[in-house]
């Protein structure tokens, strides 16, 4: 293992984003082969967009229940041990024999899954404070480019063999990064820290009661992600439905995100020099003119795509944005802070998916449009009454 650096090299960045992003990779895995989950369950879309959302909500609360250690215990140690957990629970969901044991294995796969919301604060913690949103930027970069290869390797293997085994090599590809970790990543000099775990926890509303920034960091990523989850939790429906088009497709088009990814430094560089508030502000409006592009044109192919490649972009503005709201809080408190966060986070991204397909089945298209507005009003409204800040602390 090697001892925490004094600043961190560009290895080490680049180590921290890439097992962010294979970590991550595993919530998403369901999206596109929800299609042929349906089918070989014999449930329908509504019950597999649930079994969708189940996974969002494990790793909401696995957010806030688990990531708050990363306060107290040795996170180099943590880190790992929350990887093993996430493989046993990837080697349940492809072994599941029914829609029953699927649902618990992709809960806990949710909920398991939650080492790169202790390695983003960790990396905040050793950052220097005039890079902490540069540093974040390619750390957060890593979370998208799992998120968006995910989709794209559970689609495109899902076409080509039974969709259990991307659950089993998945489980495969982290083990390998689990034994790099263990030899690569920075030891936390920290140690363990002398707190009551039921008082860290305790501590949370009031952080987010307490922290003006916070909150509005809180809501902003409710809501945005939600609105990138109403899209990729009904996109394979409506590709089958418009373009009679499979799981492949839905995978291919996941690499849209790509613009996000190369985005993420120069969005870290846009924070740390003019406003969160402005870059919190572009998000919205990226994210709305996708939403209007898939309601009016989102028939055809082109408009589609215009519209994928907005909205990623509006999701990742908004995540580094509040990433290095966050974390420019206070160090000792950064895993904390970051739990609040990110629980409100992939909660709007579990409502999203369930009120989309939702949607989907009674209203269509038009529905799940209605469903992103609603998130965007919301967002908006955050915007206008708790705001963020013009500059991020560079003490704390």
């Amino acid at each position: 293992m090697k001892t925490q650096e004094t600043t961190l090299s560009k290895r080490t960045i680049l180590l921290m984003a890439v097992v962010t992003g294979v970590i991550v990779a595993n919530l998403n895995f369901i999206q596109p082969i929800e299609n042929l989950i349906a089918t070989d369950f014999a449930i329908s879309k509504a019950a597999v967009g649930t079994l969708a959302m189940v996974t969002q909500l494990g790793y909401a609360f696995g957010l806030l229940l688990i990531v708050p250690l990363g306060d107290i215990f040795n996170r180099y140690h943590l880190i790992q041990f929350m990887m093993i957990l996430s493989i046993g629970s990837l080697v349940l969901a492809f072994w599941a024999p029914n829609a029953a044991v699927f649902a618990v294995a992709t809960a806990l796969v949710g909920i398991t899954s939650v080492a790169p919301q202790i390695i983003i604060p960790y990396a905040g913690y050793l950052a220097p404070a005039l890079q902490r949103g540069r540093v974040l930027g390619v750390v957060l970069s890593g979370l998208l480019t799992g998120i968006l290869l995910s989709r794209s390797f559970s689609g495109l293997l899902g076409s080509v063999m039974p969709w259990q085994y991307i659950y089993l090599l998945a489980a495969g590809i982290d083990l390998v990064f689990l034994i790099i970790v263990h030899y690569r990543l920075p030891q936390d000099a920290r140690g363990h820290q002398n707190l009551r775990y039921w008082s860290v926890i305790g501590m949370l509303p009031k952080l987010f009661t307490g922290q003006r920034a916070l909150r509005g960091a809180a809501i902003n990523g409710f809501c945005l992600f939600g609105m990138s989850n109403v899209l990729w939790s009904t996109l394979a429906f409506y590709l089958a439905a418009t373009y009679h088009l499979g799981s492949s497709v839905a995978g291919l088009l996941g690499l849209l995100g790509i613009a996000g990814v190369l985005a993420a430094p120069m969005i870290g560089n846009l924070v740390d020099q003019r406003s969160p508030r402005l870059t919190i502000s572009l998000s919205m409006a990226l994210s709305g003119v996708a939403f209007v592009i898939f309601w009016g044109v989102g028939h055809w192919m082109v408009g589609l795509i215009l519209g994928i490649i907005l909205l990623d972009l509006g999701t990742q503005f908004s995540q580094v944005s509040n990433q290095a709201i966050v974390q420019s809080l206070n160090r000792k408190l950064s895993s904390r802070n970051n739990s609040v966060f990110m629980f409100s986070y992939f909660l709007g991204g579990a409502i999203g998916t369930l009120a989309a397909t939702w949607a989907w089945t009674h209203a269509g298209w038009l529905g799940v449009c209605g469903v992103a507005l609603a998130f965007l009003v919301i967002a908006l409204l955050g915007h206008l009454v708790i705001g963020e800040p013009e500059k991020l602390a560079t003490e704390n």
